[in-house]
């Protein structure tokens, strides 16, 4: 959970901006703790990316809540509509007509066409589109945190959805995405997880390597900040109602974490 301030750095805003996207109605605005702060979530880190993203192709903050909240063909007219009054303003606006053109498609709001065809492909390979959602804004979050890493992080991921073992366990968490804490197919599920990165690990772990379960992997994971983990874990329990449960079975069988999955000292 971030306070202001870290939100606002994370996601490359003032504090005062944060403030202004409050007043506006842009961006739900928190209760406050026991300790008398607003504490943010990984939602409220993904909606404020989303409106500075918008903000900054020079979309009015009169719309920013419109185009947010509308469906593809309202959002494609909302995008030509904002095209053709760039199209009359000065040569320097030709900037932001670039980075409106690209907002076209919903899922490329906040990432660049290699990820959109990415999410593609998982729906090609049937993964449910809950599943697709919770890839697609772990993504956006990576995206704010390590923009260097996202070409090489992006292949190891797509060669890595290619693999028949890897995508049959993505599907098979997709098939108990709902599923209640008590779950029979639970412990299996964990069972198959912990056999997945044990055998990943015998087979690429370095004496300095690190590798973050069931995402990407890469020797050189200083990117990968306790922040970030902290922040992707959330959205995984979030978003998967037993997600909890798994995190528990996973520690059960030796293993910590979902992101970035460490084996537990003995």
């Amino acid at each position: 959970m971030l306070t202001i301030s870290e939100l606002a750095s994370y996601a490359g805003v003032t504090v005062r901006a944060v403030r202004h996207y409050h007043a506006k109605g842009l961006l739900p605005e928190p209760e406050r703790d026991r300790s008398g702060y607003r504490r943010y979530d990984a939602h409220a880190a993904v909606e404020l990316i989303r409106i500075r993203i918008l903000a900054d192709a020079g979309v009015p903050l009169s719309r920013v809540r419109q185009l947010l909240a509308a469906d593809d063909d309202a959002f494609a007219a909302a995008v030509e509509e904002i095209d053709r009054r760039l199209r009359a303003e000065i040569r320097d606006r030709q900037r932001h007509r670039d980075q409106i053109a690209q907002l076209a498609a919903g899922d490329s709001l906040a990432l660049p066409p290699e990820f959109v065809a990415y999410l593609d492909r998982l729906r090609e390979l049937g993964f449910l589109e809950r599943v697709i959602e919770v890839e697609r804004d772990s993504w956006i979050l990576i995206a704010a945190q390590a923009p260097e890493h996202l070409s090489t992080l992006m292949e190891l991921k797509r060669q890595q959805i290619e693999v028949p073992e890897v995508r049959a366990l993505y599907l098979d968490i997709g098939e108990i995405f709902d599923c209640a804490a008590d779950d029979a197919r639970l412990p299996a599920l964990a069972d198959r997880v912990v056999a997945f990165i044990e055998a990943t690990a015998a087979r690429v772990e370095t004496s300095e390597g690190r590798h973050a379960a069931l995402d990407v992997r890469t020797d050189d994971a200083e990117w990968l900040t306790e922040e970030l983990v902290a922040l992707l874990d959330a959205a995984f329990v979030a978003s998967f109602p037993s997600g909890p449960r798994l995190l528990e079975l996973l520690e059960e069988r030796g293993w910590t974490g979902w992101t970035n999955m460490r084996r537990i000292a003995r």
